[in-house]
C-alpha cells in the first residue's frame, strides 16, 4: 500500500507512511507470536497432569503484548481436591494476569516516569501500545512490591577495593489521602497534616578527583536509592544493607553525610559506626545565617559581616572559635538558657566533630549532602509530589520502588532477575 501510494501521489507525507509501516509490523509481529505460541511441539515446562488433577486443553486467552492482542490456547490443570488450578503456559511466559512480561515492563518504565494517564498516552504515541492507565495501575500494584524486593537483591560485581564509599539519607513529605494522615500531627492551621515522611538513602562511591578542578567527584552512574514510610532504625537496617551489597566491605574509606536531623545521626552511629560523619556544609551555612541575624539583629552589616567571617573559619576548621563567638555575643545580649539563640548555639556544639571542612577537603572529600537533596526532588519529588496528588501508603510505596529502580541504574538489572531473563536471538535474513 505504501509503495503504490508513493507511485500514484509522490511524496507527501512521511510520518503517515511512517506509522502506517509501524502499524504493518505491529500486525505481523502480533501473527507472529501467535504462531510462536501456537506450536505443537512446543515444550512448555510442568505441562502434564500431576497426582489429582484434571487435564482441561485448548483454553483460550487473550494476551496483551507490546505487538497488541494475541490469542493463545493452553492447557488448564485443575485439582478438584484442593481446588487449585494452573496455567503452566502463563507460569512459563511471566504473564501478569493477561499481560506480556516485556508490556508490563515497559509499562511499568513508563509509570516510574509519569502519572499513570500520561503514561498510557505516551505508550500510543511512541509505541503503538494501547493499555488503559487503570490497568498500567492494577499492575504496578502487582509488581511493585516484586521490583521493591529485587532491589535488596544481587551483589556488585566489582571486587576492586573501593577508594571511598559515601552514604546519604534524608526525608520529605509526600501528600497522602485523608484515611492515611488521621491523627497525624503536622502544619496546618488546625495541626493536622497534608503528608507523610518518606525516607531516601542513596549509596555512590568515589574513585579520583575532577581533573580539572581537583575537587570531589562522584563515580559515573554509582549512585543507587532506597526508599519508604518506615521508622529510622529500620531504615537503617536496610540502608545498611544496600551498602553492603554495594561493597561496604572493601570500602578503604567510609563516609556518612546528612544534615543536623537527631534521627539521621542516630541511623549512623548504630549502622555506620566507621564512617567519618559530616554535617553537610551548606545546612550549616543556613543555621549560620539564622544566628548571626539573631545575634546582630538591627546592628546594619555586622550580621552579614559576622556571617562572612565565621563561614571562612569553619572552612580552617575553626569551628569552636565561631562557637566561643557566639557564646560570648548571646551572653553580651543577657541571653538565657534554653532560649533561641541558645538552641542555635547548641546545634554547632553538637555537630562540632562533624563540622571540619578542612579536613575533609584536604583528603579530597565531599562535605555537601546535594546528592540525597537532589535524590528527594528527581527520586520523589518529580513524580510523587505534582499538583493535585494524593497518594496511599501502598501506592506511593509501589512507585517509589520503580522510581529507585530507575534513578538508580538498575532496572534492567531488578527486571532481568526478576524474569530470570533469557533473550532467544533470532536472526531475520535480508
Amino acid at each position: 500500500m505504501a509503495r503504490q501510494s508513493l507511485a500514484q501521489d509522490g511524496v507527501r507525507n512521511g510520518e503517515a507512511i511512517e506509522l502506517g509501516l509501524r502499524e504493518a509490523l505491529l500486525k505481523d509481529g502480533r501473527q507472529l507470536l501467535q504462531n510462536l505460541y501456537a506450536q505443537m511441539e512446543l515444550a512448555v515446562p510442568n505441562n502434564a497432569s500431576k497426582p489429582g488433577e484434571k487435564c482441561h486443553h485448548d483454553r483460550p486467552l487473550q494476551m496483551h503484548s507490546i505487538f497488541g492482542p494475541v490469542q493463545l490456547r493452553r492447557d488448564y490443570f485443575y485439582c478438584p481436591a484442593t481446588g487449585q488450578g494452573r496455567f503452566p503456559l502463563d507460569e512459563a511466559l511471566g504473564l501478569v494476569e493477561s499481560f506480556s512480561p516485556a508490556l508490563v515492563r515497559l509499562g511499568a518504565r513508563a509509570v516510574a516516569r509519569e502519572g499513570y494517564q500520561a503514561a498510557s498516552e505516551d505508550l500510543a504515541a511512541l509505541a503503538g501500545i494501547q493499555i488503559e492507565g487503570r490497568q498500567l495501575h492494577r499492575l504496578v500494584q502487582q509488581v511493585g512490591p516484586r521490583i521493591a524486593a529485587q532491589l535488596e537483591q544481587g551483589i556488585a560485581e566489582e571486587r576492586e577495593p573501593i577508594p571511598v564509599m559515601y552514604i546519604e539519607a534524608d526525608a520529605t513529605g509526600v501528600p497522602m489521602v485523608t484515611e492515611e494522615r488521621a491523627g497525624r500531627p503536622g502544619k496546618q492551621p488546625d495541626g493536622s497534616s497534608q503528608t507523610r515522611e518518606i525516607k531516601l538513602g542513596c549509596v555512590f562511591t568515589q574513585t579520583k578527583p575532577d581533573p580539572d578542578t581537583g575537587l570531589p567527584m562522584r563515580d559515573f552512574d554509582s549512585t543507587t536509592y532506597l526508599g519508604s514510610f518506615e521508622t529510622a532504625s529500620d531504615f537503617g537496617i536496610r540502608l545498611r544493607q544496600e551498602a553492603l551489597r554495594r561493597g561496604l566491605a572493601r570500602a578503604l574509606k567510609i563516609v556518612f553525610l546528612g544534615d543536623g536531623a537527631a534521627w539521621i545521626w542516630e541511623l549512623a552511629r548504630v549502622n555506620f559506626p566507621m564512617a567519618i560523619l559530616i554535617v553537610d556544609f551548606y545546612h550549616v551555612a543556613e543555621r549560620l545565617h539564622e544566628l548571626c541575624q539573631d545575634l546582630y539583629s538591627g546592628l546594619g552589616h555586622w550580621a552579614e559581616r559576622r556571617e562572612e567571617e565565621w563561614k571562612q573559619m569553619l572552612k580552617e576548621d575553626r569551628v569552636a572559635e565561631v562557637i566561643a563567638a557566639a557564646r560570648r555575643r548571646w551572653q553580651d545580649l543577657g541571653g538565657a538558657a534554653d532560649d533561641w539563640l541558645d538552641k542555635q548555639i547548641t546545634y554547632f556544639e553538637n555537630h562540632q566533630s562533624r563540622m571540619l571542612y578542612k579536613t575533609y577537603r584536604d583528603q579530597g572529600l565531599f562535605y555537601g549532602s546535594g546528592v540525597i537533596e537532589a535524590g528527594c526532588k528527581a527520586v520523589i519529588g518529580q513524580r510523587l509530589k505534582e499538583s493535585g496528588m494524593f497518594w496511599t501508603e501502598t501506592g506511593a510505596s509501589q512507585v517509589l520502588a520503580l522510581r529507585c529502580a530507575l534513578k538508580g541504574n538498575r532496572w534492567d538489572e531488578c527486571w532481568d532477575r526478576l524474569h530470570d531473563s533469557h533473550y532467544l536471538k533470532i536472526r531475520v535474513a535480508a
